[in-house]
């Protein structure tokens, strides 16, 4: 096997998948919109023409989607409401690493069922039963570490952002 067909193939070897953001999906989006070849993303970005035409196919629900920076994955399960509630969670987060305190699951769980009920309550038509549909548990934070990218101590029992 030739240098180059060893290299292309360890550039999108199969390893543990690499998820792509939201907002770096829709920068490959536009990229193509403007004249860029697939091949030419496919070197750029260094994923498979199938990722990328994966995306491409994919563009118009991209391109409505709404949401905080570094977001991951978007589950079509997942209510309007619910978006809102992530996206002031971590512009809470940052905020709080901006003034060097730390979080532990347990606040990030308890301000996160705040700002849905906060939002729920000033939502038109929407009854207060549905204020009790969000569990703020530890599946719901795990699940949102990974929507959102963050990164921290395994146990994030108190540690800073």
């Amino acid at each position: 096997m030739s240098p180059k067909k060893l290299l292309a193939k360890d550039s999108v070897g199969k390893g543990k998948k690499a998820t792509i953001t939201v907002e770096v999906k829709k920068e490959i989006i536009a990229k193509h919109e403007r004249g860029v070849h697939v091949t030419d993303l496919v070197r750029e970005y260094g994923r498979s023409s199938s990722t990328i035409c994966t995306i491409l196919k994919r563009k118009e629900q991209f391109k409505t989607l709404e949401v905080a920076k570094g977001v991951t994955k978007v589950t079509k399960k997942h209510p309007k409401i619910l978006e809102e509630v992530e996206k002031l969670q971590l512009v809470w987060m940052n905020e709080r690493q901006l003034h060097g305190d730390s979080v532990s699951e347990a606040l990030v769980c308890a301000k996160a069922k705040k700002l849905y009920v906060d939002l729920v309550r000033k939502t038109p038509g929407v009854s207060s039963e549905e204020e009790e549909i969000f569990k703020a548990n530890r599946g719901w934070f795990e699940k949102f570490r990974k929507r959102s990218g963050i990164q921290c101590c395994a146990t994030w029992g108190g540690c800073p952002l």
